[in-house]
Order: C-alpha cells, then structure tokens, then sequence
C-alpha cells in the first residue's frame, strides 16, 4: 500500500479541532470565487516578501535567478559590497563595475555615501528600465565590447569590479582584457568568477554571450596570473578575508584581487 503525505488542512479538519478551516472548506468547494482570491492573497504576499526582504526589484529579479537555477557574480557582487568597503576602504571612492546588468550594480554604488561609479555593460542592452537608460544617456554606463581597448585613460578609477563577463572569453581575449582593466584601475582590480560545475548561463541566453561560460579553478586562475604576470593583492586579499569572516560572509562565486599596472 502506498502512503501518502497527510494534509494537514483535511488533518485539522476532520479532527473538529479548527472548525474555521473546515468551513473554509465546504464554502471552497461551493464557491470558486473564494479560491481564486486565496490565490490572488498568497501571490501579493509572496510578491511583497521578495521585496521586503532582498531590496525591491533587485532582491526580486535575484531570486528569480536562483529558482531558475541560474547564478550570478554581479549579483555576489552587490552582497559583497559591505566587505568590499571594510577591505578596501577609501579605495571604493571610485568604481568601474565591468560586467552584465551593470546597471544595478551602478545604482546600488551611487546609493553609498562619497562614493562614484561607473559600468560598461559588454553585452547589448535589451528591454532596461529607465533607470538604466538614464545612467547609459548620462554616459555614466557605456556598452562597450571588452575585447577592445576600453575608452578610459590609465587609472582612472581607483578600483575595477569585474563578474559574469571574464567567464566567456578564451585565454586569447582575456590576455588583452585583463591588462586593460588592470590599466585604467590606481588601486586593484576585483574578480568575480563562477566556480567549475555552476550554472552560467541557460540555453536560451547563449545568444546574448555568443559562448557558453568556461568556469576555471582556483588553480588555473592562479597559474594564468603568474604567465601573464598579473600579481595577485596579497594585502587586500587578506583584509578582504578577514572581513568575510567576521560579517560571516561566504562568497558564491570565486573571488580574485589583482594589483594595477605600475
């Protein structure tokens, strides 16, 4: 014999211990109109829980991205923030964030008190609110092919911010990329990369990238900085750490500080 869960409303119900619940429930069965607006209930509130308790439309659109399974680095991006501030201090005066939906990175920067940012978004901007349109008119978010020289002059912002970008690009294009955002940073350049094994992105958006993501270890990355001669910051890195460790902070991307060029 096969068993099956209890409902615990039938449960209640036939036991007489809750006789609201069993009255909701014959006037259900007569009255279709009463289970549509308990549904119409349950959607507003879990539409408001999303927004109570990750911030509005992003926290929204971040969980959205993990029901459909997918995983972000510019959103890791957005929760590192506080440790990022404590690690780097006045060094996040003046950020590039390079990466996809850089334009909520951007704003959630803007929001932060002595603090300037800007985004290059390397793919095409399609369906952006207006929000985002406003920053790119601005001038303050470009779209920009970073496979090219980006269009800034040598250190010109203190920190770089770089995620879900250097994931789609070969050896062949990173060896042009990272010098660049190494180029136009004063004081380091900040890696978010996905782990091996993670989802990056789906089928439907390997359009928008033109390649699937290839997810390196810990150990490639490594071994890349050193032949390309990329040296790692040692000194933030552990500030960065240690900060994580005391907010309790656990990256889900993997997380890479890269000095300037001198």
């Amino acid at each position: 014999m096969s068993r099956r869960p209890v409902n615990p409303a039938r449960r209640f119900a036939d036991g007489g211990s809750i006789p609201f619940i069993g009255s909701v429930q014959s006037k259900t069965r007569s009255s279709p109109v009463l289970s549509i607006g308990i549904l119409v209930v349950g959607t507003i509130l879990l539409i408001g829980y999303l927004h109570s308790g990750s911030g509005g439309s992003t926290g929204v659109k971040e969980a959205l991205s993990k029901v459909e399974g997918g995983s972000s680095c510019t959103f890791e991006v957005q929760r590192a923030l506080p440790v990022l501030k404590k690690a780097y201090g006045d060094s996040m005066h003046k950020v590039l964030h390079v990466g996809p939906d850089t334009c909520s990175v951007v704003s959630r920067l803007l929001k932060e008190d002595d603090t300037q940012a800007w985004g290059v978004e390397p793919y095409e901007l399609d369906d952006v609110d207006a929000s985002c349109k406003s920053l790119v008119h601005k001038g303050i978010v470009r779209v920009a092919d970073i496979k090219f020289p980006l269009p800034y002059r040598a250190k010109s912002f203190s920190l770089v911010i770089v995620s879900d970008a250097l994931d789609y690009l070969s050896p062949r294009y990173l060896n042009k990329t990272l010098p660049e955002l190494a180029r136009v940073s004063a004081d380091g350049v900040i890696i978010f990369s996905g782990y091996p094994g993670q989802q990056r992105a789906k089928v439907s958006e390997l359009s928008k990238f033109g390649r699937p993501a290839k997810l390196r270890s810990s150990t490639w990355w490594i071994k890349y900085f050193i032949q390309t001669k990329l040296e790692e910051n040692e000194a933030a890195a552990k500030k960065f750490e240690q900060a994580s460790t005391k907010r309790s902070y656990k990256p889900s991307c993997q997380v890479f500080h890269l000095q300037s060029l001198h």
